[in-house]
């Protein structure tokens, strides 16, 4: 099993370098970088590559509707260039209001988009002549445009020509979707023992239809990460992470974390941590995270705990453990993680 763990898109970059540079010793073999409204991944991905030497990239995650799938690719094939073959393009559909609200196009037909990107960057990186016909119309047919677009192929030679594509889902529709024919999928909130409960059929849908080239799955779950004997004081500490994806990360109608806690059977939970998130009671909202569910998607706990916590992830698929270091000697958790993978 690989360890990673995740940089945010606010705060100071050169900070969050020195961060990674010390992770990275610390034998961390990934790094993802956030995108929402923030700084865009891309920049701080580039600055980070300049400043490690071995830790894979990835994006988790690039909204798909603010890009083209075009620019997707030459985005990945660039960071994979300045990394040396290190970069992971991690995609996903985001939200309504982000997109909506944010990038100003309509969220529509997440499911079709996320093949057709999949499929349109892995022939952009094989230099092929980009032709496709679907939801991305290219080059534009005639009738829209200038009518002068002609198919082209990518000017510069990829450092590889399959740059591995993981997708962050969690409906069962675009988990089916990941298991086909992404190369890594990104969960959030993952409980491992409930895993093939919520996602069990999903993934043995897609995998039926997955073409043997692409290997198996890769999965990248976890959790906050703290090792210690203070745990009430410590899952504490992981409260407003969780009351904000529960109760903020989109809109009352359309959230997908806070159905993801309805499906693993916290709704009047879900439901009283929404309320007080969207009516700017955050630290009711905080306090109204169940105990239960902060110490089945975590490893915060004394070193006995952590490690049973670790063998759950193994048992349920993960292959990269990722994790957010919330204990008071981030460096020391990760070496000690690092030393039971």
């Amino acid at each position: 099993m690989q360890l990673s763990s995740s940089v945010g898109y606010a705060g100071d970059v050169r900070e969050t370098a020195d961060q990674v540079r010390s992770w990275e010793r610390a034998g961390l073999d990934a790094v993802w970088v956030a995108e929402a409204y923030g700084y865009d991944a891309p920049t701080v991905m580039g600055y980070l590559a300049g400043r490690t030497e071995r830790v894979r990239i990835g994006s988790s995650i690039l909204p798909f509707y603010s890009r083209t799938p075009a620019l997707l690719a030459q985005t990945a094939a660039g960071l994979d260039h300045v990394s040396g073959g290190r970069a992971i393009l991690g995609i996903g559909s985001s939200g309504p209001q982000v997109v909506e609200g944010w990038h100003g196009v309509p969220f529509d037909k997440p499911i079709a988009r996320t093949r057709e990107v999949i499929e349109i960057c892995r022939r952009v990186w094989r230099r092929e002549r980009l032709v496709n016909d679907g939801l991305y119309p290219i080059p534009l047919p005639d009738g829209q445009g200038t009518g002068l677009g002609k198919p082209l192929k990518l000017i510069t030679h990829p450092v590889r020509s399959s740059i591995p594509i993981y997708v962050a889902a969690l409906g069962a529709k675009n988990v089916a979707l990941t298991a086909e024919i992404a190369d890594g999928w990104i969960p959030t909130m993952f409980v491992p023992d409930q895993a093939a409960e919520i996602w069990g059929d999903a993934r043995a849908a897609g995998a039926a239809k997955r073409p043997a080239e692409l290997g198996p799955l890769q999965v990248v779950a976890g959790g906050p990460l703290a090792i210690g004997d203070d745990v009430e004081h410590l899952r504490d500490l992981a409260r407003g992470y969780y009351a904000l994806y529960i109760g903020g990360m989109g809109a009352r109608e359309r959230n997908f974390y806070f159905n993801t806690a309805c499906r693993y059977g916290y709704t009047d939970a879900a439901l009283r941590i929404q309320e007080h998130y969207l009516a700017g009671r955050k630290d009711e909202a905080a306090a109204a995270v169940p105990a239960d569910l902060l110490e089945r998607t975590s490893l915060i706990g004394p070193v006995s705990y952590v490690k049973e916590r670790v063998e759950a992830y193994r048992a349920a698929g993960v292959t990269m453990l990722n994790v957010r270091p919330v204990g008071a000697d981030p460096l020391a958790d990760l070496e000690q993680l690092r030393s039971w993978l």
